[in-house]
């Protein structure tokens, strides 16, 4: 059986939207145009980091900048509204590395899902 052919959109955006999700082992970063469809993607994983060396601010770094050079070259894009989420330490890296970029940030909101008191959380490490 055919696998479905991957679609790709490369209409010029003026404005797209920067999901960054920023966790313990990893950071993930998306780039979608303001109806919601994908332009781009990357992770510190994809940049070519494995084990605990894509936890670090410099994975997070280099996947932003991919990410962010190639919707710049390909779909025109020259503003961004950011999307934070999670509690990684690429976070701040990330937003640092956008803003080197050069392209115009709109606006910062951090979207972290915060339980109302769901289940019980993990134990706390004692080493």
């Amino acid at each position: 059986m055919a696998t479905k052919a991957k679609k790709t959109i490369n209409k010029e955006v003026g404005l797209g939207r920067v999901y960054i999700s920023a966790s313990f082992n990893n950071t993930l970063v998306t780039v979608t145009n303001t109806q919601g469809e994908t332009l781009a993607w990357g992770s510190s994983g994809a940049s070519g980091f494995k084990g605990t060396r894509r936890a670090t601010p410099f994975a997070a770094t280099s996947a932003v900048e991919k990410v962010i050079n190639k919707v710049k070259d390909v779909n025109g894009v020259n503003e961004v509204e950011i999307y934070v989420k999670g509690p990684g330490a690429g976070r701040d890296a990330a937003l640092r590395a956008i803003k080197a970029t050069g392209v115009k940030i709109s606006l910062i909101a951090d979207i972290t899902p915060v339980p109302h008191n769901g289940p019980r959380p993990k134990k706390k490490r004692r080493v």
